[in-house]
């Protein structure tokens, strides 16, 4: 279930009072203003709106990767945004994995080396590393393709490792930031269909930003941000899988 105002919630993600300012030029540049939401365990989100509206600036938010003006994030009873940053990197590595429109990947590291990083900053062992990296890498289907680099992957499979890098270590939710930005419609809808399945499979939490209404239906839920505010939101019914048709 998700809430966008924040009322008597309970979900994993628990947003209250957000609000996000930056200083330019002078002058005060409010991107977030009052934002309150829940996310429930095994929801998956998309945010819409026009650019400037707040989407990316959410979800570097809700990753740690920034920090709010005013407001409080909790992620499983876990308030993120009174972290100290070394405690923050910590939580970040343990409870988030981010996919990006780019891919980042490093080019000279193998579909297998650059899952694994994530695992690096883990006590894992090297055994240990290697099943976790293998069994990502399965999940997207990319089992085959481990030991290539990413010049001899097609966009789609180097977003498939991108994914793979993120659900490598099991975090507790996704943030996926215009994931088939860089993608023709097919290789989009294959990443698509691959989110869903770790929503529907593997319980996986996800919030995601697009620019695309094809790629938004394929969510639970969708919310529209304008001017940094919530201003609609759409759900499928109970009674229709993720990525149907009612």
């Amino acid at each position: 279930m998700v809430k966008v105002d924040g009322s008597n919630g309970s979900g994993l993600i628990q947003v209250r009072d957000l609000d996000k300012t930056y200083r330019r030029a002078g002058e005060d540049i409010h991107v977030l203003q009052g934002l309150n939401l829940d996310v429930a365990q095994g929801e998956f989100v998309a945010f819409m709106g026009p650019s400037g509206s707040g989407k990316t600036t959410l979800l570097n938010l809700l990753g740690g990767l920034d920090v709010p003006t005013r407001g409080s994030i909790t992620v499983a009873g876990d308030e993120v945004t009174n972290m100290s940053a070394s405690k923050l990197t910590e939580w970040r590595a343990r409870h988030v994995g981010f996919v990006f429109q780019m891919y980042n990947l490093i080019p000279v590291l193998t579909a297998f080396q650059n899952v694994e990083l994530p695992l690096l900053l883990t006590k894992l062992s090297k055994a240990e590393r290697r099943a976790h990296v293998e069994t990502a890498l399965s999940v997207v289907g990319l089992a085959d393709r481990m030991h290539h680099y990413p010049r001899q992957l097609s966009g789609g499979q180097e977003q498939r490792v991108t994914i793979a890098r993120a659900i490598v270590s099991d975090p507790t939710f996704l943030l996926c930031d215009e994931p088939t930005g860089d993608l023709d419609r097919k290789s989009a809808d294959e990443i698509m269909a691959l989110i869903e399945e770790l929503v529907r499979s593997h319980h996986k939490t996800v919030l995601m930003v697009t620019h695309d209404p094809v790629v938004a239906a394929r969510a639970n839920t969708t919310l529209h941000l304008e001017k940094g505010v919530l201003v609609e939101g759409t759900k499928l019914p109970q009674s229709v899988p993720a990525g149907g048709v009612a």
